[in-house]
């Protein structure tokens, strides 16, 4: 390794140790996360200026940064499957009345659809009115090979049915999917975890014996699991640096001006349904400025690690402490708006790519016909898609080929594909805990914190 590399590396040991200090004087999360930001993309800026892109020195300055940034978020992964199974067999077996579960679930995915189904539609207008086509897009190495990829997944996907992937949802080797094996496996375990927690209920009621022994149980095993998860969240302004550092500093300014139209149109659609989602809080009468204040830190790595998955163990403690919304709401919220209805990847793109390439073969994008049957089709195939990089490529090779268009356009885009995955992963984060506060306020079910003073320090 280059002594210049030793250099930059011993610039952001310096940053972390920063952020170290910062936090021992007891900052608040939020705070410590906006730091972490500005200090990553400044370093990552740094990196740009001094040295060439591509330069072996950022490659193995960036190398040792993931450690940090991919090494955070893969704790948080590590974690997700274990707080969602735990919580949902501990808030089931607290469940007041065991009834209500099933009108929680229908109502939370009832959310994420209607949400999905108004990005759809913002997409498509937001889209017309920039004027943007297909027409224009450049071809180069990548593309292509982007593309080879695309038509290959796309037969793969192109037969799978709504049927079979509501099949897929059921947990057939629950150990397999508490390891994540498949894009459905969060669901899965979800619904093991609610079933474990049924027969818990039936055993409590059976055997009145065992009702103290199973509640103190699931008491210490989620108190444990929840320790887990704020050690592991207290280790954010770490890894939001690292992940900016390295968002920036390999980010293309040349791809980013070739495709300036296509993210304007892309963050202006998404910001829009920011705002639907701040309308929608406030009639259930929460404040949105309020709302998007406790839940920025959520967003904001939901935005650098462009995982809604990784971002579970974050939107559910966010949801619970600052948002008083009770467990199991807020475990199947996130756990549903990780895979059903997320609002910029399974809602905004594929309607975006959509609109562009309709008039490519002879469809008028602006038909009220076309319209009504992409915004449907958007809604029921937002069932599944992967809450992982990638998942909004999963939902246009599925809508697109069923509205009979191309999916090589989604190829075309490659080269700014994570700079606008990011601010997707951050709506879709948005959609499931606006969801899990809407339900909540609508089921009147609220949850005090039982201790603010740990909330606090943990935010």
């Amino acid at each position: 390794m280059s002594v210049a590399a030793i250099a930059m590396l011993a610039v952001f040991v310096g940053i972390l140790l920063f952020l170290f200090g910062q936090q021992k004087k007891s900052h608040s999360l939020s705070r410590l996360v906006l730091l972490g930001l500005v200090l990553g993309s400044v370093f990552g800026l740094a990196l740009q200026l001094i040295f060439n892109q591509g330069s072996p020195i950022i490659r193995d300055v960036l190398s040792w940064i993931s450690i940090v940034g991919s090494g955070y978020v893969e704790l948080l992964k590590m974690v997700i499957m274990p707080l969602v199974l735990v919580s949902m067999i501990s808030a089931v077996v607290k469940l007041d009345n065991s009834g209500s579960l099933g009108k929680i679930s229908f109502l939370t995915i009832s959310i994420l659809l209607f949400t999905t189904a108004i990005a759809a539609l913002i997409g498509i207008l937001i889209t017309h009115a920039f004027g943007l086509t297909a027409e224009g897009l450049t071809e180069g190495t990548r593309e292509v090979a982007r593309m080879g990829q695309l038509e290959s997944r796309a037969s793969t996907v192109a037969n799978l049915t709504i049927p079979q992937m509501l099949i897929g949802f059921i947990p057939s080797n629950p150990f397999a999917d508490l390891t994540g094996a498949r894009s459905s496996s969060i669901i899965a375990v979800v619904i093991f975890g609610i079933l474990v927690g049924i027969a818990a209920r039936k055993v409590m009621q059976e055997k009145e014996q065992l009702e103290a022994p199973i509640r103190l149980f699931v008491d210490a095993l989620q108190s444990i699991v929840m320790r887990l998860v704020k050690m592991i969240i207290a280790l954010t302004p770490y890894g939001i640096a690292a992940l900016m550092a390295r968002m920036v500093a390999t980010s293309s300014a040349s791809d980013i001006l070739n495709l300036l139209g296509f993210i304007v149109a892309s963050y202006l659609a998404i910001a829009l349904m920011f705002v639907v989602h701040g309308l929608l809080v406030a009639l259930v009468g929460v404040n949105p400025k309020t709302y998007f204040q406790k839940i920025w830190p959520v967003l904001t790595f939901a935005f650098t690690s462009r995982s809604s998955a990784a971002t579970i163990p974050l939107n559910v403690e966010a949801q619970i402490t600052k948002l008083n919304v009770p467990p199991v709401i807020a475990n199947l919220s996130a756990s549903f708006g990780a895979t059903i209805g997320q609002n910029g990847c399974a809602g905004i793109y594929p309607a975006m790519l959509a609109v562009m390439v309709a008039p490519s073969m002879g469809i008028n994008p602006l038909d009220i016909h076309f319209i009504l049957s992409l915004i449907a089709m958007i809604t029921i195939s937002s069932f599944g898609i992967a809450g992982i990089g990638g998942g909004a490529t999963f939902a246009a090779l599925i809508v697109l080929p069923a509205m009979g268009l191309p999916v090589t356009i989604a190829a075309l885009l490659i080269s700014i594909e994570p700079l606008i995955d990011m601010a997707r992963t951050a709506l879709n984060v948005s959609g499931s805990m606006t969801a899990g506060t809407i339900t909540s306020r609508l089921m009147k079910q609220t949850h005090e914190p039982e201790a603010e003073t740990q909330s606090a320090q943990a935010s």
